[in-house]
């Protein structure tokens, strides 16, 4: 296997977890029950949101990243 190989191997299964994780988010708005206060009662969910935010942050980072290097061809082949 050569180092493009792995670096392809990497930026796909990135893509795929970014979608994964997208697709796991929970909208952004709370509706009805952001009126009466509901949105803070659960503080494990709050903390679960931003945890899920740093990962999808950091896989679209490591995705972008090697998108360049993977397009401009900075790797041997």
């Amino acid at each position: 296997m050569t180092v493009t190989n792995i670096v392809q191997g990497i930026w796909a299964f990135s893509a795929l977890a970014l979608i994964v994780l997208v697709l796991l988010h929970s909208p952004k708005g709370d509706g009805i029950g952001a009126i009466g206060g509901q949105a803070q009662l659960f503080s494990s969910t709050k903390s679960a949101e931003n945890t899920l935010n740093r990962i999808t942050w950091a896989l679209t980072v490591i995705f972008l990243g090697l998108t360049v290097v993977l397009s401009a061809g900075w790797l041997p082949k």
